[in-house]
């Protein structure tokens, strides 16, 4: 998995010290595989991991949805450290649901030599349905951090892709709020005859332009990036239906728009904790579950 071609990565290609990049236990891979089996069941059908990523199968806990298999991705590595580097390859075929989510929260260690990275890859096969749903990501001091997301889909298929970034860990010591060295994240996305829909990149790097100013961040600590692929129908429904908002007394505030060709909505949300903006997000997973599905996301469990 080379970001070589990643241009803002190239001060942090130094060698980590202790376990360089490729060792094993630092390139972690999992491979995920939905279908509809013979009798009608939407089912995990391959499953293929590399550690330190972990899943052990699929759950059917949903009460709304109890047909739908639920997925959690584990960890046996901790944070993610200098020089790790992990894949993940997400596959729904012709029908198939599914609901994936994580265990915990994903650590960005101090990095001084190399960087993290990640490489994800959505493929959704006509009327598929995949809600992703991961827990934050929070960058310590000094983390380096870059992420790529490719998304195959066709028209008919519906995926809810979220990703939620905090500050920093805010509550350690005297705080780290915008003390990493740097976060890359982009996501782009094509139908399955290679028609581009979008891409959208953020680098950011608080040592250069901190992101705490009017415009961006503004005080803020957690910022969720929301893209929701579904038909037009269904997109036009949500983008009406949906709420932008700044409310200053929760410091909470929420926005939607559109996805250039006809493809989907973005939402966004900010907030200073973590909590009500991970309700948000999920009120309005809810919300594209309903329209999309006809059912309701179910009560987040207490200890979420």
């Amino acid at each position: 998995m080379s970001f070589a071609a990643a241009r803002e990565m190239a001060p942090y290609l130094e060698e980590p010290k202790a376990m360089p990049v490729g060792t094993p236990g630092k390139s972690g891979y999992l491979y995920l595989g939905f279908e509809i089996d013979p009798e009608g069941r939407p089912i995990l059908r391959d499953l293929d991991r590399r550690a330190p990523l972990i899943v052990q199968q699929e759950l059917y806990f949903d009460e709304c949805m109890p047909e739908m298999p639920c997925v959690y991705i584990l960890s046996s590595g901790g944070p993610n450290v200098d020089g790790d580097r992990y894949e993940q390859h997400f596959v729904l075929r012709e029908g198939a649901i599914a609901h994936v989510s994580t265990g915990a929260s994903t650590k960005l260690a101090e990095m001084r030599y190399n960087y993290s990275g990640l490489r994800q890859r959505f493929e959704l096969a006509p009327h598929s349905y995949l809600e992703y749903l991961p827990e934050p990501t929070i960058p310590c001091r000094h983390t380096r951090f870059i992420a790529d997301t490719s998304i195959r889909i066709d028209p008919t298929a519906t995926l809810f892709y979220s990703e939620i970034y905090q500050s920093g860990r805010k509550y350690f010591g005297s705080g780290e709020r915008f003390r990493y060295d740097i976060l890359s994240v982009c996501t782009h996305a094509e139908r399955p005859d290679g028609e581009r829909l979008f891409r959208e990149k953020f680098i950011i790097r608080p040592g250069e332009h901190s992101p705490d100013t009017l415009g961006a961040m503004n005080g803020c600590d957690v910022f969720a990036n929301v893209i929701v692929l579904t038909p037009a129908n269904h997109a036009d429904a949500l983008f009406e239906r949906t709420e932008a908002f700044i409310d200053r007394d929760r410091r909470l505030a929420a926005g939607i728009s559109r996805l250039p060709n006809g493809c989907g909505v973005l939402y966004k949300v900010l907030g200073s904790e973590t909590g009500p903006v991970k309700r948000l997000v999920r009120a309005f997973c809810s919300a594209v579950r309903l329209e999309v599905k006809g059912h309701p996301l179910p009560e987040e469990f207490p200890w979420r």
